[in-house]
């Protein structure tokens, strides 16, 4: 039966130990701010923005919301953004995703001053992270990465296959393994032949947003397996994108749905904050 990777506890303790790190910062009259903006009204972004202002709590950290009306003009938001990025007493810029669809995500991520991108979507962090150097790597792919630190899963040498290639959680995880010497194969939907890729892996990362689609007979006996997705079913049960009941039997690491990645997300966030204050008032 697989160990299983306890995110809830891991989320926890990293925030325990960043609130030493901002009362340290308090002592010296620095107090991280992080700047949250989203655009409409939809409720799953809701109750992930409820999260991030009861970490921001937890950890000490000053929150400040930004909600803006579904016919916002492209406009009226870069201009906020760029208010935020002269705003000496914000460290971090937050837009919280999806908006609209007639807003342009990807001109208001270049906006954000990637030094205030805790989210690390600005193409500047991007691009940091793919040639391996220091940057804000984006809170899931990092979350699931302080994970196999935790655990002592040495991903060198090892056979990854990430489902999903989403520019959030796919792309970035793909570059973080590779910094770790990982062999990395990426799976989406126009791939052939799933199962003989998944069943070669040492470690499998899901990320695709499809309730129990990993099934036991796409995996091999020890494989380390990381469920990113989730579902909510019409019986209003959240699961994740592997069957876990029966892919942990044949597992040796498993992250439940709810209580794995989850909660690194948002701890993982708090990090960046920390690391962007620090950054900007040169103490590191």
């Amino acid at each position: 039966m697989a160990i299983i990777i306890n995110g809830k506890d891991l989320a926890k303790k990293t925030k325990e130990n960043l609130k030493v790190e901002v009362d340290e910062l308090k002592e010296k009259g620095i107090i991280p701010k992080l700047a949250v903006i989203m655009v409409g009204d939809n409720a799953a972004s809701k109750i992930y923005v409820r999260n991030k202002s009861k970490a921001c709590d937890m950890v000490g950290v000053q929150y400040e919301e930004f909600l803006l009306g579904d016919n916002i003009a492209q406009e009226e938001l870069i201009k906020l953004i760029e208010k935020l990025n002269e705003d000496d007493s914000i460290n971090g810029i937050l837009l919280q995703s999806p908006i609209p669809r007639n807003l342009d995500i990807n001109e208001a991520f270049r906006t954000i001053d990637y030094r205030k991108d805790v989210d690390g979507f600005h193409p500047i962090n991007v691009g940091k992270l793919s040639i391996g150097q220091d940057t804000f790597v984006s809170c899931t792919p990092y979350g699931v990465m302080r994970m196999f630190e935790e655990y002592n899963i040495d991903l060198s040498g090892k056979n990854v296959v990430i489902l999903g290639r989403s520019n959030i959680v796919g792309k970035p995880l793909l570059q973080c393994c590779l910094n770790k010497n990982a062999t990395v194969t990426i799976c989406h939907s126009k791939t052939v032949n799933i199962k003989e890729i998944t069943r070669k892996a040492d470690v499998l990362i899901s990320a695709i947003g499809k309730p129990c689609f990993v099934t036991e007979d796409m995996v091999k006996d020890d494989v380390v397996v990381i469920d990113v997705g989730i579902n909510r079913l019409e019986t209003g049960k959240v699961v994740g994108d592997v069957d876990f009941e029966n892919v942990s039997k044949k597992a040796s690491y498993i992250t439940p749905v709810p209580g794995g990645v989850g909660p690194m997300t948002i701890a993982m966030l708090m990090n960046n904050l920390v690391k962007a204050t620090k950054e900007q008032k040169k103490l590191i």
